[in-house]
């Protein structure tokens, strides 16, 4: 009887500490969507992935609009080869909803191959049915 206790309670420790409500996975889906837009730089997806009022920062301290922000990477001036997330958190406040997590990306801004790894800051509203990004902010790793 002690064991299967002790079986039990670990396979209890297994499971995820919280699963993903509804709209936290919509939420991810518009995160992975705005990922992907970033990679391909094509327009519609930067476009229809923002909000018209996005506020894009950057960690040097750079601010941008969502025209200056889907123009820099459309015209290839901010390459992202490729992009990796980890550590995301989602909290969803009615039609908001903040993720948090670590960006490393493998970059080619106007021909120069380089890195980077910094904390992001992003912050999507529900738009019209769709989840819309609507801030960013990037900081530099200590």
């Amino acid at each position: 009887m002690k064991y299967c206790y002790l079986i039990g309670c670990l396979s209890l420790s297994a499971l995820p500490a919280t699963a993903q409500t509804k709209q936290e996975k919509e939420v991810s889906k518009a995160v992975e969507a705005l990922r992907l837009a970033m990679i391909s730089g094509k327009k519609e997806d930067l476009e229809l992935i923002t909000s018209g009022k996005l506020s894009y920062g950057h960690s040097n301290g750079k601010v941008e609009t969502k025209e200056e922000f889907v123009d820099n990477i459309v015209s290839r001036r901010s390459v992202f080869v490729s992009i990796d997330l980890t550590e995301q958190t989602i909290s969803v406040s009615g039609n908001t909803a903040v993720v948090r997590h670590i960006l490393s990306a493998v970059t080619n801004d106007g021909g120069q191959p380089g890195s980077v790894k910094i904390k992001i800051l992003l912050v999507f509203k529900k738009e019209k049915g769709s989840w819309k990004l609507l801030a960013r902010q990037a900081v530099r790793l200590a």
